[in-house]
């Protein structure tokens, strides 16, 4: 009877102390969700929404990503990300796609645009027009200028202001997960 107790115990311990798994980690009910499309896409109005996307520390490796669809490399580097999603498992790369467009363009410019590139990667809406206030909470390096990533997990994380060639970003996303392509 004893030994099932010390087993209980134990896994009550590693349970206590390990890492909560990224589904866990919710974020708070968006705001609002743009419909429209093939599926709702959330809209987070602020940035202190998002905030707690940043402080997962866990198995998963998050590749968030912050774009617009009226910023041209942004869109051009879009199908490395997609390539990503549909290489790995969720549960070892998540890939979040930050979309940053102006509030009055969202269902006429990004609806449309996600069903035309068939985008399959979680996206989400920021809407915080005060970047100032939160662009050094995503990292103090990063000038605002999009596109801009965030690379993360239990281990490592690292910010890029820049855009991606399809090798570049499977290089980096390997380095993270520990695979080879």
């Amino acid at each position: 009877m004893h030994i099932h107790r010390i087993i209980l115990l134990v896994f009550t311990i590693i349970a206590f102390f390990a890492p909560l798994p990224l589904e866990a980690q919710t974020l708070p009910p968006p705001s609002s969700m743009l419909e429209g499309g093939e599926s709702p896409v959330p809209v987070y109005e602020g940035f202190d929404a998002l905030a707690p996307l940043l402080d997962y520390r866990g198995e998963t490796t998050i590749v968030l990503n912050f774009w617009a669809t009226w910023c041209a490399p942004c869109v051009e580097e879009l199908p490395y990300f997609e390539e990503i999603t549909r290489e790995y498992d969720v549960r070892d790369v998540r890939v979040i796609l930050v979309n940053l467009d102006f509030r009055g363009q969202l269902e006429k410019r990004l609806l449309p645009f996600i069903k035309k590139h068939e985008l399959r990667s979680e996206i989400l809406v920021l809407d915080d027009p005060d970047a100032n206030a939160w662009i050094d909470r995503v990292d103090p390096a990063w000038s605002g200028a999009i596109p801009a990533t965030v690379i993360y997990n239990a281990d490592r994380r690292a910010f890029y202001e820049q855009s991606f060639t399809r090798e570049e970003l499977q290089t980096l996303v390997s380095s993270f997960t520990g695979t080879q392509e």
